[in-house]
């Protein structure tokens, strides 16, 4: 799985480093927020002591939204390296399923139809339930003999379809208040998250990181070429059902409950390649750990810049992960002169 033993080495110590900056950012995030709390504060909180306002800050709405970040960022950092392995492409992103698209469209008719006020987990359970369809349909597709261009094109008929029946429900909403909420929450944020939510989507993000480790092996001998796979007897059809399944419920899950965060997927692998090379085995893990630290750290500076109005998180990854895609195009096509 990891190669020689310098390989194995170099691999788990960039793990290791990645997990402790994981923590660190976590523990960041703890201490920020509108209300200013210390080391001491936070730890004594975290065990049940000292004021309980603070500790109904810390473990009520800091802890949850720390550990949501860290399980969204993780989920999308992975599919990222997955897809970006199963497809040979730097530039794949989770979007390109289609899986986000199609839980946005869930949780906006749960909006429209004014589902939520009657009950609470409406919005994440609808979420998941489109994502899920979109997760069968592509499962489908690639589980059949077809090429990896098939399902991109696949994936990307089913994020605009369900983009354009998104569109087709926000146009068509006359009540304003579920308009606002529409549009917050396709923006993206961890804020005022709970352990509820942790509990409905960390199973299926914890299934689907484990179904995508589960294809390191397959990835790396796909990167030699899918003759050279086929001929050692890696089955492409149970290579792409693997990452298209656990890509979908991780991603799904996570969108389900923090709505759209972009470009995490697109960025998160390529932190960590300076370091490991371009191995899509050995960069899953890494890219889960990348992805984790980039959405809390991102969610650090938005609720440390934000005033008034909160800065959604989903638009401050958009406007740092753009430029890096567009910085990407140009590098591939270079390289390909």
């Amino acid at each position: 799985m990891w190669g020689n033993p310098e390989s194995f080495a170099r691999t788990s110590a960039v793990v290791v480093c990645l997990f402790g900056l994981t923590v660190a950012v976590g523990l960041a995030s703890l201490l920020i927020g509108f209300v200013a709390l210390d080391a001491t504060a936070v730890m004594e909180a975290l065990f049940g002591v000292g004021p309980e306002s603070t500790q109904m800050i810390v473990s009520e709405i800091r802890l949850p939204r720390t550990l949501m970040g860290v399980l969204a960022g993780g989920a999308l950092g992975m599919s990222g390296a997955a897809l970006q392995g199963l497809f040979r492409n730097p530039l794949a992103d989770p979007g390109i399923i289609g899986i986000s698209a199609s839980a946005g469209l869930g949780a906006v008719a749960t909006l429209h139809f004014g589902l939520a006020p009657d009950f609470a987990l409406a919005v994440p359970l609808m979420a998941m339930a489109t994502a899920s369809v979109s997760t069968l349909i592509l499962f489908v597709v690639a589980m059949r003999d077809s090429s990896a261009l098939t399902l991109i094109l696949v994936g990307i008929g089913v994020s605009s379809l369900a983009v354009a029946f998104t569109s087709l429900v926000i146009n068509f909403s006359s009540n304003p208040f579920a308009l606002n909420d529409m549009v917050l929450w396709l923006l993206g944020s961890l804020a005022n998250r709970s352990f509820t939510d942790i509990a409905l989507s960390a199973p299926f993000i914890v299934t689907g990181l484990l179904l995508m480790y589960a294809s390191a092996g397959g990835l790396r001998v796909l990167s030699l070429g899918e003759a050279v796979a086929e001929s050692m007897g890696v089955s492409q059809r149970k290579l792409r059902g693997l990452i298209v399944l656990g890509s979908s419920m991780a991603v799904g899950a996570s969108v389900a409950v923090c709505g759209t965060i972009g470009f995490v997927g697109l960025v998160a692998p390529h932190m960590v390649r300076p370091f490991l090379g371009n191995d899509p085995a050995r960069i899953l893990w890494p890219s889960a750990f990348a992805g984790a630290i980039l959405v809390t750290f991102a969610d650090i500076l938005v609720r440390t810049f934000s005033s008034g109005q909160e800065l959604k998180l989903g638009v401050l990854t958009s406007l740092v992960g753009a430029p890096f895609f567009l910085f990407l195009v140009v590098k591939t096509r270079r390289m390909m002169r």
